[in-house]
C-alpha cells in the first residue's frame, strides 16, 4: 500500500492563474487535502479556549505540508497568467 504514495505521478494540477497548486488530480491528493483540512479544523475545535497556542499550532499546521504540495504539483509552482491568446494560436515556422 505504501508504494501508492511513493510513486512519482503528480497529485495536484497547477493553478491557471497565480502561484501554487490547484485542485487534486489523483486520489492521493484528495486524501492529503482532506487530512489537511481535518487537521486544521480539529486543532481549531480542540484548542478554541487557548487562543495563543491555537494560533501557533494552526500556523504550523497550515504551512508545514506546503513542500509536499509543491513537490506533487504537475509542472511545479510558478506564476501563471492563464491561457493567453498567443498561447492558443499555433506558432508559425516551428515544427512539431
Amino acid at each position: 500500500m505504501l508504494h501508492l504514495f511513493l510513486d512519482d505521478r503528480p497529485w495536484f494540477r497547477p493553478k491557471t492563474h497565480g502561484y501554487g497548486a490547484g485542485l487534486p488530480i489523483a486520489w492521493q491528493g484528495w486524501v492529503m487535502l482532506a487530512m489537511h483540512v481535518a487537521l486544521i479544523a480539529g486543532l481549531a475545535m480542540l484548542l478554541k479556549k487557548e487562543t495563543v497556542i491555537m494560533t501557533i499550532l494552526l500556523f504550523i499546521a497550515a504551512f508545514a505540508p506546503l513542500p509536499l504540495y509543491h513537490a506533487r504539483t504537475k509542472g511545479g509552482w510558478r506564476w501563471r497568467w492563464g491561457e493567453r491568446a498567443a498561447d492558443k494560436r499555433p506558432r508559425k515556422g516551428r515544427g512539431k
